[in-house]
């Protein structure tokens, strides 16, 4: 039997780039309803404090509207629900870019069968803070403004702390954290991951962010590269910080999100759609988690100049929403002068 010819250098990996999503684009636009579900024990200081383990559900970045299906959005409830969580966790950007879709919002809030808590993201700022503040509460939802509360899960309790959101300009922290108690376990929420600098030395041992939605495609570390080198993004998707050592060293985690703001394009496995779910009360290390604990990147604050932007742009877009709702308002209900 004659040997086969060699094959040309390359041909292998053609080959697999055939077979991959990476030559078909309209694979690329992702709406499955995959979503992958990792796991972490909370921080060692949490043991002490808690007499068993409450279960805490993260999920971040839903992005209610036309670019994630709603067979998405439901199945990560659906996912949640199954966990059976003391506690649901959702850290900003429930809309994109409009508030067209607040109904549905309602609707997927309301299908938690935990007590849920929130704060608000950039997008929800851009659509409308007030609006989407206002059908989260009408849902059920706790959010937290610049505040902290306590709450009691199977009779043991949990300080939370919610920021606004820092990337548009509305968080404070030492409002937000003004009175903790530094005798309960104490989780932080902040859309912004880098927020959880400034939360660890008040006492905030976890902090659970979002964002980034890991940067969407994560590939040779491509996420890294945009989100930390050239955006400057310290924490872009996973574990960062410590759960082991003592205050004021804490540890943050950002979530890859559920939906998408431009288009759902996830590649890698880390870019999959996630649902997070925290052991608060188990010791790290006691049973397999996803991923260790990482080193931040060396990351980049944003300049005087992005942050006077970034608050202007939501009063923009405010002054545009009102200018189109008068422009196609009847005649007849403007107020009689």
């Amino acid at each position: 039997m004659c040997a086969s010819p060699p094959k040309p250098a390359g041909a292998g990996l053609a080959a697999a780039l055939a077979r991959s999503r990476m030559l078909n684009p309209l694979a690329w636009f992702d709406t499955s309803a995959q979503i992958e579900v990792r796991r972490f024990a909370g921080p060692a200081s949490y043991v002490a404090q808690l007499a068993s383990p409450l279960r805490v559900a993260h999920v971040t970045d839903i992005h209610v509207g036309r670019i994630t299906p709603m067979k998405v959005q439901r199945a990560a409830v659906d996912l949640v629900n199954a966990e059976r969580p003391d506690l649901v966790c959702i850290t900003g950007d429930f809309v994109c870019h409009s508030q067209a879709f607040l109904d549905q919002l309602g609707e997927l809030i309301r299908g938690y069968q935990a007590p849920v808590m929130a704060v608000l993201g950039n997008h929800d700022h851009w659509s409308g803070g007030p609006e989407v503040r206002a059908a989260l509460r009408r849902a059920g939802a706790e959010v937290l403004d610049n505040i902290h509360t306590t709450i009691t899960l199977r009779g043991q309790a949990l300080q939370v702390v919610g920021l606004d959101d820092a990337y548009t300009g509305h968080a404070d922290v030492e409002r937000a954290t003004r009175g903790l108690r530094h005798d309960l376990p104490t989780l932080g929420l902040s859309h912004i991951a880098e927020e959880a600098d400034h939360l660890w030395t008040t006492g905030v041992q976890l902090v659970l962010s979002g964002h980034t939605h890991a940067g969407q495609v994560t590939l040779a570390r491509l996420n890294e590269l945009a989100l930390g080198r050239l955006i400057g993004h310290k924490y872009v998707h996973g574990l960062y910080g410590s759960r082991i050592d003592e205050r004021p060293r804490g540890a943050v985690y950002v979530g890859a999100g559920i939906g998408a703001a431009v288009v759902p394009l996830r590649l890698g496995e880390r870019a999959r759609r996630e649902v997070t779910i925290f052991e608060l009360g188990a010791a790290p290390g006691s049973f397999e988690e996803h991923h260790v604990d990482q080193p931040p990147l060396p990351g980049r604050p944003p300049t005087e100049k992005q942050r006077n932007k970034r608050i202007q742009q939501v009063e923009a877009k405010r002054v545009k929403r009102e200018r189109k709702a008068a422009r196609t308002r009847p005649q007849g209900d403007d107020d009689e002068r």
